[in-house]
């Protein structure tokens, strides 16, 4: 698992903001299997999770394409 979370920490530096659907897609990791790995980053203070983008309300979009992640950079903090 330590392989993945490095990997997806490099994603995401390089990124520094994506959906979890673009992380599952990228991956080829379930949303649900993807979270519990963002949560450890979180809480280690790597990354954060951001208020959902918001859509023009129809209901019909996934959550995971409305859940963003971002890469906190400690030297702009």
């Amino acid at each position: 698992m330590s392989m993945i979370l490095q990997e997806l920490q490099h994603y995401l530096r390089g990124r520094r903001a994506t959906t979890l659907a673009e992380l599952a897609a990228h991956f080829h990791i379930a949303p649900d299997a993807l979270r519990g790995m963002l949560d450890r980053l979180i809480c280690k203070g790597r990354i954060r999770k951001r208020e959902s983008k918001k859509c023009g309300g129809c209901h019909s979009c996934a959550p995971e394409t409305l859940e963003l992640y971002e890469w906190i950079d400690p030297y702009l903090s």
